[in-house]
């Protein structure tokens, strides 16, 4: 229970804020939405920026940026070969996704791993490097996914747009 208390009583606020800003963004996405493409983007943005700017922790050994890497170049077709299907109103250039749990889910399973990795680094000293090769895998794979999914939906709306345009 020490543990715990300490655990949280280390974590920054911002942490905090995010995680309910996450959970709240998969509750809300558990309903139809309609929206705006740029605001569809938000916690793409939120992921890629969280995942590219572990990449730059200093390190003394070359095989955290390398899985970092490695793990973005892996997730990135995921994201662009897995991408939401969107309704779009040509008159208004909204997006309207149907209701799924998939983005609370990934969310938090995101957040978890992320938070995790941080934990056992600031923890755990003998374990630093290996936390850290971990720690920057989940980040790039994180970061590839969104930046693919990211691709995979401005694709699909500005081919959505083309279409309405040429009808």
């Amino acid at each position: 229970m020490q543990f715990a208390y300490g655990m949280l009583a280390h974590t920054p606020p911002w942490v905090f804020v995010l995680l309910a800003y996450l959970v709240w963004l998969g509750i809300k996405a558990m309903q139809p939405q309609t929206t705006t493409i740029w605001r569809a983007l938000i916690v793409p943005a939120v992921f890629i920026v969280w995942g590219v700017s572990r990449i730059g922790l200093r390190q003394d050994a070359i095989w955290p940026p390398i899985a970092w890497i490695a793990a973005a170049l892996a997730l990135l077709p995921l994201g662009v070969l897995t991408p939401r299907p969107f309704e779009l109103d040509h008159a208004t250039g909204q997006i309207t996704r149907s209701g799924s749990v998939f983005p609370l889910i990934r969310n938090l399973v995101v957040f978890a791993l992320q938070y995790s990795v941080a934990v056992i680094s600031a923890v755990d000293v003998h374990d630093r490097l290996l936390a850290a090769i971990i720690g920057r895998a989940i980040s790039g794979a994180t970061a590839g996914y969104f930046i693919g999914s990211t691709i995979a939906l401005l694709r699909a709306y500005w081919h959505k747009r083309r279409q309405a345009a040429a009808s």
